[in-house]
């Protein structure tokens, strides 16, 4: 795991699947660089994650899909606060689309 480093860094060439990069994970908390080239979650499938996720896209653009029928469209420097168990998908992202991703263990 790497002790420093930049999100914007040459990006690797676009691929099948979403790269994702653990850049921090300490107990209680996961600190991720997401890769995404006009990615989207598999039809019919939802993250339902037991920990909290603080995410941001960084440069691109993307939107995330709840399972309640919202939508939130995300350009670069938006970020939102996912809840544990809030179910929810990546509808669509741009090219060359940068996430941050903080994955934060429940609290007692």
């Amino acid at each position: 795991m790497p002790d420093h480093g930049n999100l914007l860094r040459p990006l690797a060439v676009p691929a099948p699947e979403e790269v994702f990069e653990t850049l921090l994970d300490l107990p209680g908390a996961r600190i991720e660089r997401i890769v995404s080239h006009g990615h989207a979650s598999p039809e019919g499938f939802w993250y339902d994650q037991p920990q909290a996720e603080w995410v941001m896209v960084v440069q691109g653009e993307a939107v995330l899909a709840f399972d309640d029928g919202r939508q939130h469209k995300m350009r670069a420097g938006d970020w939102i606060t996912i809840p544990a168990h809030c179910r929810h998908r990546v509808e669509s992202t741009g090219p060359a689309t940068v996430w941050l991703a903080v994955h934060c263990a429940p609290t007692p």
